[in-house]
Protein backbone atom coordinates (compact mmCIF):
# COMPACT_ATOMS: atom_id res chain seq x y z
CA UNK A 1 0.00 0.00 0.00
CA UNK A 2 1.59 3.35 -1.08
CA UNK A 3 0.97 6.49 0.46
CA UNK A 4 2.63 9.98 -0.54
CA UNK A 5 4.04 12.48 1.96
CA UNK A 6 1.65 16.07 2.18
CA UNK A 7 3.26 19.31 1.45
CA UNK A 8 3.75 20.19 4.61
CA UNK A 9 6.17 17.18 5.48
CA UNK A 10 3.81 14.69 7.23
CA UNK A 11 3.20 11.28 6.27
CA UNK A 12 -0.52 10.10 6.40
CA UNK A 13 -1.31 6.98 7.73
CA UNK A 14 -2.98 3.90 5.15
CA UNK A 15 -6.68 4.14 4.71
CA UNK A 16 -8.23 3.12 8.26
CA UNK A 17 -5.06 2.62 9.95
CA UNK A 18 -5.77 5.80 12.73
CA UNK A 19 -9.35 4.04 13.09
CA UNK A 20 -7.79 0.99 13.97
CA UNK A 21 -5.37 2.05 16.42
CA UNK A 22 -8.00 4.62 18.03
CA UNK A 23 -10.69 1.68 17.87
CA UNK A 24 -8.22 -0.74 19.30
CA UNK A 25 -7.24 1.08 22.21
CA UNK A 26 -10.87 2.29 23.19
CA UNK A 27 -11.64 -1.89 22.93
CA UNK A 28 -8.91 -2.93 25.13
CA UNK A 29 -9.26 -0.12 27.99
CA UNK A 30 -13.06 -1.39 27.80
CA UNK A 31 -11.67 -4.93 28.31
CA UNK A 32 -9.55 -3.74 31.16
CA UNK A 33 -12.12 -2.03 32.80
CA UNK A 34 -14.27 -5.18 32.73
CA UNK A 35 -11.87 -7.26 34.77
CA UNK A 36 -13.47 -7.33 38.09
CA UNK A 37 -9.70 -7.84 39.48
CA UNK A 38 -6.70 -7.01 37.74
CA UNK A 39 -4.84 -10.14 39.74
CA UNK A 40 -6.94 -12.40 37.12
CA UNK A 41 -4.19 -14.47 35.18
CA UNK A 42 -4.03 -14.34 31.23
CA UNK A 43 -3.77 -17.50 30.10
CA UNK A 44 -1.03 -18.61 28.22
CA UNK A 45 1.21 -15.79 30.14
CA UNK A 46 2.86 -15.42 33.14
CA UNK A 47 1.32 -11.80 33.46
CA UNK A 48 -1.90 -11.07 35.37
CA UNK A 49 -4.64 -8.85 33.58
CA UNK A 50 -2.92 -5.91 35.39
CA UNK A 51 0.25 -6.33 34.24
CA UNK A 52 -0.68 -7.19 30.37
CA UNK A 53 -2.49 -3.87 31.31
CA UNK A 54 0.46 -1.90 32.78
CA UNK A 55 2.68 -3.11 29.89
CA UNK A 56 0.13 -2.06 27.02
CA UNK A 57 0.22 1.31 28.46
CA UNK A 58 4.02 1.65 28.73
CA UNK A 59 4.63 0.26 25.17
CA UNK A 60 2.05 2.70 23.59
CA UNK A 61 3.99 5.64 25.52
CA UNK A 62 7.12 4.34 23.77
CA UNK A 63 5.51 4.23 20.53
CA UNK A 64 4.41 7.83 20.73
CA UNK A 65 7.89 9.13 21.94
CA UNK A 66 9.20 7.53 18.69
CA UNK A 67 6.91 9.02 16.47
CA UNK A 68 7.75 12.05 17.63
CA UNK A 69 11.11 11.61 17.12
CA UNK A 70 12.68 10.62 20.97
CA UNK A 71 15.09 7.97 21.36
CA UNK A 72 13.84 5.20 23.57
CA UNK A 73 16.31 2.52 23.48
CA UNK A 74 14.50 -0.74 24.17
CA UNK A 75 16.45 -4.22 24.38
CA UNK A 76 18.24 -5.29 20.89
CA UNK A 77 15.48 -6.77 19.22
CA UNK A 78 15.64 -10.37 20.24
CA UNK A 79 13.10 -12.55 22.52
CA UNK A 80 15.17 -12.51 25.30
CA UNK A 81 16.23 -8.47 25.57
CA UNK A 82 12.60 -7.35 24.51
CA UNK A 83 10.99 -9.67 27.48
CA UNK A 84 14.06 -8.03 30.03
CA UNK A 85 13.58 -4.84 28.88
CA UNK A 86 9.40 -5.43 29.34
CA UNK A 87 10.31 -7.05 32.63
CA UNK A 88 12.50 -4.05 34.23
CA UNK A 89 9.90 -1.45 33.39
CA UNK A 90 7.41 -3.43 35.06
CA UNK A 91 9.32 -3.09 37.99
CA UNK A 92 9.55 0.43 38.16
CA UNK A 93 5.71 1.10 36.87
CA UNK A 94 3.70 -0.03 39.62
CA UNK A 95 0.30 0.99 38.68
CA UNK A 96 -2.04 -2.02 38.29
CA UNK A 97 -5.62 -0.52 38.51
CA UNK A 98 -7.50 -1.16 35.90
CA UNK A 99 -9.00 2.53 35.23
CA UNK A 100 -5.85 4.31 35.19
CA UNK A 101 -4.42 1.56 32.90
CA UNK A 102 -7.24 1.99 30.54
CA UNK A 103 -6.73 5.96 30.55
CA UNK A 104 -3.15 5.78 29.59
CA UNK A 105 -3.81 3.10 26.89
CA UNK A 106 -6.00 5.27 25.07
CA UNK A 107 -4.21 8.55 25.93
CA UNK A 108 -0.94 6.83 24.70
CA UNK A 109 -2.32 5.62 21.51
CA UNK A 110 -4.02 9.33 20.90
CA UNK A 111 -0.55 10.81 21.44
CA UNK A 112 0.95 8.68 18.97
CA UNK A 113 -1.15 9.40 16.19
CA UNK A 114 -1.00 13.49 17.31
CA UNK A 115 2.45 12.72 16.98
CA UNK A 116 2.33 11.22 13.37
CA UNK A 117 -0.14 14.09 11.98
CA UNK A 118 3.02 16.77 12.69
CA UNK A 119 5.85 17.26 10.29
CA UNK A 120 8.43 14.47 10.86
CA UNK A 121 11.60 15.77 12.73
CA UNK A 122 15.10 15.63 10.23
CA UNK A 123 16.92 12.87 10.45
CA UNK A 124 16.72 8.77 10.30
CA UNK A 125 13.70 7.01 10.06
CA UNK A 126 12.51 6.18 13.86
CA UNK A 127 14.21 2.87 15.82
CA UNK A 128 12.14 0.68 17.51
CA UNK A 129 12.59 -2.16 19.40
CA UNK A 130 12.37 -4.52 16.25
CA UNK A 131 15.01 -1.60 13.74
CA UNK A 132 14.22 1.13 11.99
CA UNK A 133 10.79 2.20 10.71
CA UNK A 134 9.39 4.69 8.64
CA UNK A 135 5.86 5.76 10.22
CA UNK A 136 3.30 4.05 8.06
CA UNK A 137 5.10 0.46 9.13
CA UNK A 138 5.53 1.80 12.79
CA UNK A 139 1.84 2.48 13.05
CA UNK A 140 1.16 -0.66 11.91
CA UNK A 141 3.62 -2.42 14.87
CA UNK A 142 1.64 -0.09 17.09
CA UNK A 143 -1.55 -2.08 15.77
CA UNK A 144 -0.23 -5.26 15.90
CA UNK A 145 1.41 -5.02 18.88
CA UNK A 146 -2.26 -3.69 20.94
CA UNK A 147 -4.15 -6.74 18.45
CA UNK A 148 -1.94 -9.88 20.45
CA UNK A 149 -2.38 -8.27 23.55
CA UNK A 150 -5.91 -7.79 23.53
CA UNK A 151 -6.81 -10.51 22.04
CA UNK A 152 -4.76 -11.94 25.14
CA UNK A 153 -6.97 -10.00 27.65
CA UNK A 154 -9.99 -10.57 26.00
CA UNK A 155 -9.72 -14.69 26.87
CA UNK A 156 -8.33 -13.51 30.64
CA UNK A 157 -11.98 -11.78 31.03
CA UNK A 158 -13.89 -14.36 28.84
CA UNK A 159 -14.94 -11.82 26.27
CA UNK A 160 -15.18 -11.66 22.31
CA UNK A 161 -11.60 -10.42 20.84
CA UNK A 162 -10.92 -7.59 18.44
CA UNK A 163 -8.76 -9.25 15.96
CA UNK A 164 -10.80 -9.15 12.86
CA UNK A 165 -9.71 -9.77 9.15
CA UNK A 166 -9.44 -5.66 8.18
CA UNK A 167 -7.19 -4.69 11.14
CA UNK A 168 -4.70 -7.97 10.20
CA UNK A 169 -4.63 -6.17 6.64
CA UNK A 170 -3.49 -3.21 8.11
CA UNK A 171 -1.05 -5.03 10.28
CA UNK A 172 0.72 -6.51 6.95
CA UNK A 173 3.17 -3.53 6.82
CA UNK A 174 4.75 -4.43 9.82
CA UNK A 175 4.59 -8.66 9.42
CA UNK A 176 6.15 -8.35 5.97
CA UNK A 177 8.95 -6.05 6.99
CA UNK A 178 9.93 -7.70 10.05
CA UNK A 179 9.89 -11.19 8.85
CA UNK A 180 13.38 -10.99 7.87
CA UNK A 181 14.96 -9.85 11.43
CA UNK A 182 12.12 -12.26 13.42
CA UNK A 183 13.88 -15.13 11.14
CA UNK A 184 14.93 -18.63 13.58
CA UNK A 185 18.39 -18.89 12.45
CA UNK A 186 18.48 -22.67 13.77
CA UNK A 187 15.02 -23.78 11.86
CA UNK A 188 16.47 -21.98 8.82
CA UNK A 189 19.57 -23.34 8.15
CA UNK A 190 20.08 -25.30 5.20
CA UNK A 191 16.82 -25.24 3.94
CA UNK A 192 16.02 -23.90 0.68
CA UNK A 193 12.45 -23.32 -0.43
CA UNK A 194 9.67 -20.44 -2.02
CA UNK A 195 6.85 -20.67 0.13
CA UNK A 196 4.15 -18.53 -1.11
CA UNK A 197 1.76 -17.37 1.17
CA UNK A 198 -2.21 -16.44 0.59
CA UNK A 199 -4.58 -14.71 3.29
CA UNK A 200 -8.19 -15.34 2.38
CA UNK A 201 -9.34 -12.21 0.92
CA UNK A 202 -6.00 -10.25 1.58
CA UNK A 203 -2.69 -10.00 1.14
CA UNK A 204 -0.66 -12.77 -0.77
CA UNK A 205 3.25 -12.63 -0.50
CA UNK A 206 5.89 -14.94 -1.56
CA UNK A 207 9.08 -15.98 1.09
CA UNK A 208 12.63 -17.07 -0.20
CA UNK A 209 14.81 -18.81 2.50
CA UNK A 210 18.49 -20.04 1.33
CA UNK A 211 21.41 -20.03 2.70
CA UNK A 212 19.71 -18.92 5.92
CA UNK A 213 18.90 -15.60 4.36
CA UNK A 214 15.37 -14.97 4.31
CA UNK A 215 13.86 -12.83 1.35
CA UNK A 216 10.03 -11.20 1.97
CA UNK A 217 8.07 -10.39 -1.85
CA UNK A 218 4.95 -8.74 -1.46
CA UNK A 219 2.37 -9.42 -4.25
CA UNK A 220 1.88 -11.94 -6.79
CA UNK A 221 4.97 -12.87 -7.72
CA UNK A 222 4.89 -15.41 -10.98
CA UNK A 223 7.88 -17.40 -9.83
CA UNK A 224 7.03 -21.07 -9.58
CA UNK A 225 6.55 -21.92 -5.60
CA UNK A 226 7.37 -25.23 -3.89
CA UNK A 227 4.38 -24.54 -1.11
CA UNK A 228 1.36 -22.78 -1.20
CA UNK A 229 -0.63 -21.73 1.98
CA UNK A 230 -3.84 -20.36 2.14
CA UNK A 231 -4.73 -18.70 5.51
CA UNK A 232 -7.56 -17.17 7.07
CA UNK A 233 -6.26 -14.01 8.32
CA UNK A 234 -6.97 -13.99 11.83
CA UNK A 235 -5.38 -17.58 12.14
CA UNK A 236 -2.29 -16.06 10.27
CA UNK A 237 -1.76 -13.24 12.43
CA UNK A 238 -2.51 -15.37 15.67
CA UNK A 239 -0.12 -17.88 14.50
CA UNK A 240 2.51 -15.07 13.68
CA UNK A 241 1.87 -13.99 17.38
CA UNK A 242 2.34 -17.04 19.17
CA UNK A 243 -1.16 -17.26 19.92
CA UNK A 244 -2.53 -19.94 18.09
CA UNK A 245 -1.18 -23.63 17.34
CA UNK A 246 -1.09 -23.89 14.00
CA UNK A 247 -1.99 -27.97 14.45
CA UNK A 248 -5.50 -26.66 15.54
CA UNK A 249 -5.83 -24.24 12.89
CA UNK A 250 -5.41 -27.30 10.19
CA UNK A 251 -8.12 -28.69 12.35
CA UNK A 252 -10.52 -26.09 12.20
CA UNK A 253 -10.06 -25.76 8.58
CA UNK A 254 -7.97 -22.20 8.61
CA UNK A 255 -5.04 -23.81 6.77
CA UNK A 256 -4.81 -25.40 3.31
CA UNK A 257 -0.91 -26.48 1.64
CA UNK A 258 -0.63 -27.81 -1.35
CA UNK A 259 2.13 -27.26 -4.40
CA UNK A 260 5.18 -29.72 -5.34
CA UNK A 261 6.99 -30.06 -1.81
CA UNK A 262 3.12 -29.22 0.33
CA UNK A 263 5.25 -31.18 3.70
CA UNK A 264 7.14 -28.02 4.31
CA UNK A 265 3.94 -26.11 5.10
CA UNK A 266 3.71 -26.88 8.80
CA UNK A 267 7.07 -26.34 9.15
CA UNK A 268 6.87 -22.75 8.21
CA UNK A 269 5.65 -21.26 11.67
CA UNK A 270 9.28 -22.90 13.02
CA UNK A 271 11.41 -20.57 10.92
CA UNK A 272 9.91 -17.52 12.75
CA UNK A 273 9.91 -16.37 16.59
CA UNK A 274 6.77 -14.27 17.56
CA UNK A 275 7.60 -10.67 17.31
Amino acid sequence: MHTRVRQDGSWPLPDGLGQAIRGTAAEIATLVRSANDTALAVPGSQWTVGEAAAHLALANELMADLAAGRERPYGDGTPQSLARANEESLAVFAERRAEPLARMITEQAEAFLDALSLPPADGPAPTTPLGPMNRSVLASYLLTHMLGHGYDLARAVRRPHMVDPARVGLCMPFMLSVMPRVANTANTAGLTARYRIQLRGGERFDVFLSGGAVQVTPGAPSRRTDCTILLDPVAFLLIALGRLNPWRAIARGQVLAWGPRPWLAPRFPSLFTAP
